[in-house]
């Protein structure tokens, strides 16, 4: 038992309220419902019904668009959360201009050419220019000037109301111009901060389309009596409000939301064990296309040979809409852990503590979920070739693939225990509470009672 931190009594309340994934929950929904229905209600806006359903890309991005106010609106009038100390903002008596000025000038040269060096990045890597990529890019594009233009009076009157203006960003400016006081650590947190924004929002960005034309074209009623196919469609809804909340969280990056990135995650580990996971590491590493696929998925491809679970649960239909059921709540879980997190989400960094919703049950529900998904879908030790050199390989790769899941779930729980004592505190008691924690962290203490304890890992500087 770890005996160095007193357990708490309850578990601390979460920085972030389940209203406000809920909001951009009901919005998305509501959003999805009128795609599908809009040649019914094109004409009472005078719109010609015979463009059919909205299924295009930019329907997509409404979605998260719209998802996005919804969630800002709330958190800002309802919860009120500009007025909460973690902004860093003083609203009541914001300071004259001439005396920001220069601060925001040093300010601004950093973010210039932190956009720079973002657009230097997509350049450079041909992926972002093939396939769903080129969505990214053309919205990106298009985003570009509006997001210079409009950063100058942003900047200006948020750095009036910040308690310490001089961030990261400015940090960053003042290394570039010349300046006194600049420190390096901050410049570190400035590249870690953007670089996590660029290279995710990219991605989500990339994937929102696709998942959104299926959900609005899937005919419901055509499947409704087939578990596998009704199946396929809930998958679709769910990975969609995971995409789309997702991207907002990415978005979103804003002070006056108290959404802003506190911090990257500074260990080496957790960017390794985080990129690994995406594009375009994951299609050489886990499948997709890659160097190493020869056809059958990337070095780890756990799916050579397999049925997965609709060919081997065939022959009975009630095990179909059992399995299917197991599946979709697995799914749920996945899509409930994103909105959650309401207008907060991203990976590989600080943005405040979630403990409630899924996190009340394991400190990690998206990996739990996932990769039980993962097992129970794909069935890897059940191959339709008879080979038993497959049915190893499928089970041994896809081991190595939660482990890696492990491997990331560690190297961000040592993150934020040294960002947040609150998250130390909520480390604690789910150790001891959490309907799965609690057991998981019994069952290692008894298989080695060393290991029982918080990680402890060092930043890669």
């Amino acid at each position: 038992m770890d005996t160095t931190r007193t357990i708490p009594a309850a578990r601390p309340v979460s920085d972030v309220s389940a209203a406000v994934g809920l909001v951009g929950l009901a919005t998305l929904a509501a959003w999805v419902m009128v795609c599908r229905n809009w040649p019914a209600i094109a004409p009472h806006f005078g719109f010609d019904p015979a463009l059919g359903r909205l299924d295009g890309p930019y329907a997509a991005l409404l979605g998260v668009v719209f998802s996005g106010l919804a969630m800002s609106v709330w958190s800002v009038v309802v919860e009120k959360v500009h007025r909460n100390a973690s902004t860093g903002m003083a609203w009541d008596d914001p300071r004259p201009l001439h005396a920001v000025l220069d601060v925001s000038v040093v300010k601004l040269a950093g973010l210039w050419t932190t956009f720079a060096l973002i657009a230097a990045f997509y350049c450079l890597g041909r992926w972002y220019w093939n396939g769903s990529y080129q969505f990214s890019m053309h919205v990106l594009g298009y985003a570009a000037i509006p997001l210079v233009l409009l950063s100058v009076p942003y900047v200006l009157w948020i750095d009036r109301r910040m308690v310490e203006p001089r961030d990261a960003s400015w940090h960053f400016g003042a290394m570039l111009l010349g300046r006194d006081g600049w420190e390096m650590a901050a410049v570190k947190k400035h590249g870690r901060a953007w670089f996590i924004k660029a290279f995710f929002t990219a991605f989500m960005l990339s994937i929102i389309p696709g998942g959104f034309s299926y959900l609005v074209m899937a005919d419901i009623g055509a499947v409704a009596g087939n578990p596998v196919a009704l199946g396929e469609v809930l998958f679709a809804a769910l990975f969609l409000v995971d995409v789309q909340i997702g991207t907002v969280g990415y978005l979103l990056t804003f002070r006056p939301l108290d959404s802003h990135i506190r911090s990257g995650n500074p260990l080496l580990a957790g960017w390794i064990a985080a990129l690994i996971c995406y594009p375009p590491l994951v299609w050489g590493i886990m499948g997709g296309p890659g160097i190493f696929t020869n056809g059958e998925g990337g070095l780890l491809g756990y799916e050579v040979g397999t049925g997965g679970w609709a060919h081997w649960l065939g022959g009975s239909e009630l095990l179909l809409w059992v399995w299917m059921s197991w599946l979709v709540f697995l799914t749920a879980v996945y899509a409930w852990a994103t909105f959650a997190f309401g207008i907060r989400f991203s990976n590989l960094t600080y943005r405040g503590v979630v403990t409630n919703g899924p996190y009340a049950f394991t400190r990690h529900p998206a990996y739990v979920s996932k990769n039980l998904f993962w097992w129970s879908s794909v069935l890897p030790f059940a191959v339709v070739n008879g080979s038993t050199t497959d049915m190893v390989r499928n089970t041994v790769f896809l081991g190595v693939v939660s482990a890696i899941y492990y491997w990331r779930a560690r190297t961000e729980e040592a993150h934020l225990l040294a960002e947040d004592p609150k998250y130390r505190e909520y480390y604690d008691w789910m150790g001891e509470h959490g309907a799965l924690t609690a057991r998981l962290r019994k069952l290692v203490r008894f298989a080695n009672p060393r290991k029982s304890g918080p990680p402890v890992m060092h930043p890669a500087e």
